[in-house]
């Protein structure tokens, strides 16, 4: 990832994407699927939904278990903010209105198969990025940068393994 200079206050965004062979309903199937998340991430251990069903809906809100070698266990509550089978979908984290992050995946036809997108922004809301800043405020724009840094990786990593599921099931 090449470096910004972006602050918390910028509500830094990263992006990644790749191309795979299948269908926007193909991909979907596994984009949307946030109890599979757990299978496709080093950080998020754990999903489960806080109300009865499984699938993905606007304004449904699911509960995730994370951990962190740095800072250890904690859970988020995130909340349904885009679902457009099969376009588009995208949680805000803890608060919507205010969130700590948000996270999208889109997904767009393109030469027989799909380009799938994953894109998460930083805040605005407080979160544990923004209490490591308060005890070191000096080095806000390195923890920002290896923080986004993590999280191009892990999503880069996400697609891949939709990818090899999709392009597997056929």
């Amino acid at each position: 990832m090449e470096w910004t200079g972006a602050r918390y206050a910028d509500a830094p965004t990263v992006q990644v994407d790749a191309w795979i062979d299948g269908s926007p309903e193909q991909v979907w199937r596994f984009a949307s699927d946030v109890v599979l998340m757990p299978e496709l991430s080093g950080e998020l251990q754990s999903v489960r939904w806080c109300d009865e069903g499984s699938a993905p809906a606007l304004g449904r809100s699911f509960v995730g278990h994370n951990h962190h070698d740095m800072r250890g266990d904690w859970e988020t509550t995130s909340y349904i903010v885009e679902c457009e089978e099969p376009r588009v979908f995208a949680w805000a984290v803890t608060d919507p209105a205010n969130p700590t992050a948000v996270w999208r995946f889109t997904l767009a036809p393109e030469n027989g198969g799909t380009r799938l997108t994953q894109w998460a922004q930083m805040g605005p809301g407080p979160s544990g990025v923004t209490e490591v800043i308060a005890r070191m405020p000096e080095k806000e724009q390195k923890i920002v940068h290896v923080r986004l840094s993590e999280f191009e990786a892990s999503m880069t990593a996400t697609l891949g393994a939709i990818k090899d599921r999709v392009e597997t099931a056929g």
